[in-house]
């Protein structure tokens, strides 16, 4: 198992598809943006189980960084990830502004280190810019072709900002660019990473935010590190690990998807469906994202 070849095979595979599926529909609708029937709540179901099952196995991590703390009781991990999760949606509501801004960095960041979890990592003083900077192309493509969407959106998460100047966004993205050349060349990797750049640029230009950033996170994103996991259950049979990944990932899913549907009904109380799922996948997705990030950071500071 080539885990290199096989993330660039799927990374150009699913920018051709992109092209193939995107431009044809586009021209014959005659419009810029594709409209997908019941996009929210497809675009829900597809974060509560493929996008989030990347970090179902994050337990399995955490009993390990508490061994490595010495820590007798294993099952420790899980009140501990629970109470980050919960503080999480309680700046959320007291903090909004702050807390989105929070999050939107982090998974800048995140998004940026992580979909370069293969070939060789890059080791240079400003590294971790390089990642953010990449990775802020999530974050600054549906600002800039979908302003008004993204701002509704935001108003929802009950966040009103004003942005800056269109060509100021267009600048970042050209930034963004950059990022992915120098950490290309720095790291010796082949340009596959344009491929995935290119992808996400297309998704934000002709789909609504919310379904290109479903894209993105589930089948770029939450594939690429699902294949890692993979990988590391079993080096040499992609079946094998593969399988051994479903089982392990699927308890932590299946109750998080639970609890995000749960969560749902109980907002419709009070928000119509549309928004009370938007309002679930972002403070949700937010709310895992922090302890899940802080458990990468610890695991690979004691690893070196």
């Amino acid at each position: 198992m080539n885990l290199y070849k096989i993330n660039k095979q799927y990374s150009l595979f699913l920018f051709f598809f992109c092209l193939l599926i995107i431009f044809p529909v586009s021209e014959s609708l005659d419009r810029k943006e594709i409209i997908i029937p019941f996009q929210t709540i497809l675009c829900f179901f597809l974060i509560s189980i493929i996008g989030i099952s990347h970090g179902a196995l994050d337990h399995e991590k955490g009993y390990n960084l508490i061994k490595i703390y010495k820590i007798q009781n294993k099952f420790l991990f899980f009140p501990i990830y629970i109470i980050i999760s919960l503080l999480i949606i309680i700046l959320w509501i007291l903090l909004p502004l702050l807390t989105l801004l929070l999050f939107l960095i982090v998974a800048s960041y995140h998004f940026g280190k992580e979909d370069c979890c293969v070939g060789n990592v890059i080791k240079m003083k400003f590294e971790n810019l390089l990642y953010f900077i990449k990775g802020s192309l999530v974050v600054i493509a549906p600002l800039a072709f979908h302003t008004n969407e993204t701002l509704e959106i935001f108003k929802i998460l009950n966040v009103d900002i004003i942005l800056p100047n269109e060509n100021f966004l267009i600048g970042l993205i050209l930034l963004s660019l950059i990022a992915n050349i120098m950490i290309i060349i720095k790291s010796g990797n082949e340009g596959f990473f344009l491929a995935d750049w290119l992808t996400v640029l297309l998704l934000n230009i002709f789909l609504s935010p919310l379904v290109a950033f479903t894209i993105y996170f589930c089948f770029l994103h939450s594939v690429r590190h699902s294949l890692s996991l993979i990988y590391e259950f079993d080096k040499s049979e992609i079946k094998v690990g593969f399988n051994k990944f479903i089982k392990k990932a699927l308890p932590l899913t299946l109750v998080t998807a639970i609890l995000f549907i749960l969560s749902v009904y109980i907002l419709t109380n009070y928000y119509v469906l549309d928004d009370a799922i938007l309002k679930v996948i972002f403070i949700g997705l937010a709310s895992l994202t922090f302890p899940h990030i802080l458990l990468e950071y610890l695991i690979e500071k004691n690893e070196k």
